[in-house]
């Protein structure tokens, strides 16, 4: 994590987490088989999406061996969903409490899909701390890789809570 957010090596924004196959409940097909460590040209062309060599194996061998046969067609198609989506302009939301406005996961979801055509605010969820920090956004897609409604064990339940956005130092 501090990797991610000290700042030291860059400032990396949102990044991605992982891509994990869909199943009928909340328990997502994990660990489908061994793998071998990720190759260093592997690691180097998705380092950018999640910039943590170990979240990158980790993802590849927990959830990215149940949905791909190898790890450039996993991280191929997780870097074409992650550069797809379009953020708001965070700083400007991270502002709007101190102006009297309120934000909420909610309000986050739908500012999401205010910037990206085709995405429902059913399919968004964000997930916020204990003190109301933005930890992350989900975006629920089909086996198609479309959005869809986010399944309800999915869904988070602060999205009525007030929501902070870190701004960096």
């Amino acid at each position: 994590m501090r990797f991610q957010c000290s700042g030291d090596i860059g400032d990396f924004g949102f990044i991605l987490h992982g891509l994990w196959p869909e199943a009928k409940g909340p328990n997502y097909p994990q660990y489908c088989r061994a793998v071998g460590v990720l190759p260093r040209s592997v690691v180097t062309k998705n380092i950018c999406l999640s910039p943590s060599p170990q979240l990158l194996q980790h993802q590849w061998a927990k959830h990215g061996i149940c949905m791909a046969t190898t790890p450039d067609a996993y991280f191929k198609a997780a870097g074409i969903l992650f550069g797809a989506i379009e953020f708001p302009d965070m700083a400007r939301l991270s502002r709007e409490p101190e102006r009297g406005t309120s934000l909420t996961g909610e309000i986050l979801a739908a500012r999401i899909a205010d910037v990206n055509e085709g995405l429902p605010t059913d399919a968004i969820t964000v997930k916020t701390n204990a003190k109301g920090w933005l930890e992350e956004v989900r975006i629920c897609l089909g086996r198609d890789f479309k959005p869809r409604t986010c399944p309800s064990y999915a869904r988070m339940p602060s999205a009525k809570a007030p929501l902070k956005i870190w701004r960096g130092r």
